[in-house]
């Protein structure tokens, strides 16, 4: 994926008029999000339950399931500087800093073999900003937080915040289950019946209807289509995870946070008048956690001056791992091994689709690893 590139010389900063006597430029703050930084691939799961349209399509015929097998690509820009929000009266100025950011997430679903190794199929595409919005204690009396504004192309804005993270955890991240139960839009009836969240069914409208190959090959399974984050805990398995931070974004956020939401077109919307929408999104949610990963090198004999050398470690869980620079300050006379680290983002997110008087959960999951080799620091070799 290209790099974001921001005009030379771009910084966001208070502009002076009326011979106002403009404050000391504010410290750049990012908070967590200063550990999203580059470019980051990598591979996940990917459900959507979507309408299906023509004639007989009524419930249970009205959605069709489509199971995708991706690869995920999401670019970070830098801190393009200190954006200025004007306070009211005795509330102060605040100054937001951010980073904006370019996904893109392929479809490699391939029916053939039960993997993911088919020719890349374009499926989501999203540009958007992360900010973080400092703490104020008047209007509104809130804590550090932080916003993802994201636009689809499908035709859906979002808007979700959350008080920022305070502390890591240590080790690998507690991953809660997520659930593809569809629930109806209104009444506090449970779950609705649905076939094609049954591996084993063929005959449900569900793509790819027989799983029997995925299955085999572990892509694909009830335990995943039960809860898909089986995918994320899979992906770790084996990880040596040293800390991890994990935040959740809402566009329905819980309190103390507010504000926020969610737009759709017209078409997403549909009738109004009847309430009828063909997609629209009503909420989403997303978990973060960003893992600081330890690897093990084994370093061959180097002879400083020389170029420097490429090394991945070893991959426990048949993952992507990520690449190291490596350039010894001095000379390795025999082979030796060097522990590093590096930092890896895991994501869940679940986007609530109504259509047919149902909410259709739509979930993403996602591992992800630096794209550009990881410059091992001096440090290293003390």
């Amino acid at each position: 994926m290209a790099v974001i590139s921001l005009p030379p010389g771009f910084q966001i900063e208070p502009v002076p008029f009326l011979g106002e006597v403009t404050a000391p430029e504010p410290r750049s703050r990012l908070g967590v999000l200063e550990n999203f930084n580059g470019s980051f691939t990598g591979s996940g799961f990917n459900t959507i339950f979507r309408p299906h349209s023509g004639t007989n399509t009524t419930f249970p015929r009205d959605n069709i399931l489509e199971l995708n097998l991706i690869d995920d690509a999401i670019t970070f820009s830098k801190d393009f500087g200190a954006v200025p929000n004007r306070g009211l009266m005795s509330q102060s100025n605040i100054f937001l800093n951010g980073i904006s950011y370019v996904q893109a997430v392929s479809a490699v679903t391939n029916e053939e073999t039960g993997k993911a190794d088919h020719s890349p199929i374009g499926i989501h595409f999203e540009t958007g900003l992360w900010m973080n919005v400092p703490p104020t204690n008047n209007t509104p009396v809130l804590g550090e937080s932080l916003v993802r504004m994201g636009s689809i192309p499908h035709g859906t804005t979002i808007n979700a915040q959350c008080l920022a993270p305070t502390s890591n955890t240590s080790g690998p991240p507690e991953i809660p289950p997520a659930s593809l139960a569809v629930f109806p839009l209104k009444g506090d009836g449970g779950a609705v019946p649905i076939d094609s969240v049954n591996a084993s069914v063929i005959s449900s409208l569900r793509r790819p209807q027989d799983l029997s190959k995925f299955i085999a090959a572990g892509t694909i399974t009830q335990e995943i289509l039960d809860d898909p984050n089986t995918v994320l805990r899979n992906a770790i398995k084996g990880q040596t995870i040293l800390q991890n931070i994990a935040f959740t974004v809402s566009t329905g956020p819980l309190v103390p946070v507010f504000g926020g939401g969610t737009a759709n077109i017209a078409f997403l919307e549909g009738d109004p008048a009847i309430m009828n929408p063909n997609a629209n999104t009503s909420q989403m949610n997303a978990t973060f956690w960003i893992e600081t990963v330890q690897h093990k090198l084994q370093v061959p004999i180097f002879k400083r001056g020389q170029a420097p050398m490429k090394i991945s470690p070893a991959s426990p869980a048949h993952q992507p791992v990520p690449v190291f620079l490596i350039s010894p300050p001095h000379d390795i006379t025999v082979p030796k091994t060097i522990t590093v680290t590096s930092i890896q983002i895991q994501y869940s997110q679940v986007v609530n689709l109504v259509f047919d008087g149902l909410i259709w959960p739509h979930i993403s999951v996602s591992t992800l690893i630096p794209s550009d080799p990881v410059t091992v620091p001096d440090s290293v070799w003390n």
